[in-house]
């Protein structure tokens, strides 16, 4: 059966479009979205016709047109290739030679991020980074909402301080001190959510040439930020028990790193979290070559009481951590409410480059984050979203291996998997893109983008019943070979 050209509906009096017409603009289209991204072969011809229900000669025409607008590359004998239309040079960190990988000054991460804000169906995103809203409490935002309507409407009118709304910061300093962490109010600030907080991280201490240590894979999100700030950035390798230690140690003692940024909690996309020795050993590292640890929380919640792992800013008290938690994963994903916890010089300065680059971070969610935390209802609606996870945790690990997919852990909490798929990953994701699925290609996981079979799955949002019959369609085209 021929699958449609998906079009954005035309106005009754525009012309009709040609088949080749109709190709040129799916192709444009997919290419603009950076479905099919630059390097990328396109599908072959034969195949194209075949998915399309047009003819060879239709697809050779759309994609001699394709050629001419720019948008793609002929090479004989191989196939047409997506051309890399920003011919964007990339900038080399002062401290790169010939024995030294050159930094990549960006990192390609938009295609995903507008296709994410575009879903509208939840389960149809695998590849998404936060909660259906079906399973988030709406009530939970509105009561706090009226409770706030009911106050003086003089209170919501100023600007707010740069540190964040001092009564929420009391309540954070409670609630780290239940993670075991000392914290006075004057050592956290307010952000909008970690991507902030690693934005003004890096302001404040990356300079160009600086090495950064990231996962290898991890959060792709924050590679640009430091990659444009002129950072050399160094991948640490995960093992199904964590961050390869040894690695680590190589990597510090030859490239003296400025930061290290982990997730010590239910890591994305791994799902591995430390043990009290790992967190002490990186510590330990951290003292001997002299580099700040950013301690990336946004996950910590998902754990219930009791789960095995070990927070690194519960042994250091903030000497040389700097800790980072935000509510976007429970609460709501716009609800712009993050923090950080550090050292009171580190606080200040972090509050400053704050104010500097948008003077504060809206009272208004502050206000309403407070209001939540302090009406009683947040714990227990954190432990219906750990249970619904608990629900879904093992009918999807046995989709995916039922599919062929190998399972990098076993995590026992958290929303992630990360499966070795078998076939290239931007291929598969591109294949879930023309069925209507999001899927998160393994590749942006790494800071060098390289090619990989791995992909992170979203636990969540992999019950729509035609997830395995995709995967396994794809998985026999391609021979089950990368």
């Amino acid at each position: 059966m021929s699958v449609p050209l998906d079009l954005i509906p035309a106005p009754h009096d525009a012309p009709q479009l040609t088949l080749v017409d109709q190709l040129v603009q799916w192709g444009r289209r997919r290419i603009d979205e950076r479905v099919f991204r630059p390097g990328m072969r396109m599908p072959s011809i034969r195949k194209l016709a075949l998915d399309k229900g047009v003819s060879r000669f239709t697809v050779v025409e759309a994609y001699e047109r394709l050629v001419a607008h720019g948008y793609l590359d002929s090479r004989r004998g191989s196939g047409f290739y997506v051309r890399d239309r920003a011919a964007a040079t990339p900038v080399a960190s002062p401290l790169a030679s010939a024995e030294r990988e050159p930094v990549r000054s960006t990192i390609d991460v938009v295609w995903l991020l507008r296709n994410m804000l575009q879903t509208s169906s939840p389960v149809k995103g695998p590849g998404l980074g936060y909660l259906p809203t079906q399973w988030l409490d709406g009530e939970l935002i509105t009561s706090a909402l009226r409770s706030m309507s009911r106050q003086s409407g003089a209170q919501l009118l100023g600007f707010g301080t740069p540190q964040g709304f001092l009564p929420l910061r009391q309540q954070l300093q409670t609630r780290l001190a239940e993670l075991e962490i000392g914290a006075s109010t004057q050592q956290i600030v307010t952000v909008s959510g970690i991507t902030q907080a690693i934005d003004l991280i890096a302001r404040l201490y990356v300079q160009p040439g600086d090495t950064v240590i990231v996962g290898d894979p991890a959060w792709f999100q924050m590679f640009g930020r430091f990659a444009s700030q002129g950072a050399r950035l160094v991948g640490m390798p995960y093992t199904p028990d964590g961050p390869d230690l040894d690695a680590l140690e190589t990597m510090v003692q030859t490239w003296r790193p400025k930061m290290l940024v982990v997730n010590s909690v239910l890591q994305n996309p791994t799902g591995t979290s430390l043990t009290a020795a790992q967190a002490f050993r990186i510590l330990q590292l951290a003292e001997a070559y002299d580099f700040i640890v950013v301690e990336d929380d946004v996950y910590g919640d998902l754990a219930p009481p009791g789960y095995s792992a070990t927070r690194l800013a519960s042994l250091d008290q903030l000497k040389r951590v700097i800790f980072l938690g935000s509510f976007s994963k429970t609460l709501a994903a716009n609800l712009r409410v993050g923090y950080v916890a550090a050292s009171a010089e580190v606080a200040k300065a972090l509050a400053d480059q704050k104010m500097l680059v948008g003077m504060t971070s809206p009272e208004l969610n502050e206000r309403v984050l407070y209001k939540v935390l302090t009406e009683g209802h947040y714990r227990r609606h954190v432990e219906r979203l750990r249970g619904r996870l608990d629900g879904v945790r093992e009918k999807t690990a046995r989709m995916l291996e039922s599919t062929g997919f190998r399972l990098f852990s076993q995590p026992l909490a958290g929303m992630f998997f990360w499966a070795d798929t078998g076939v290239d990953s931007e291929a598969l994701a591109a294949a879930g893109h023309e069925a209507g699925f999001l899927l998160t290609p393994g590749s942006l996981f790494s800071p060098h983008q390289s090619p990989t079979t791995w992909m992170r799955f979203n636990i969540a949002n992999c019950g729509d019943p035609a997830l395995p019959a995709l995967f396994a369609s794809h998985l026999d085209k391609a021979g089950r070979r990368v």
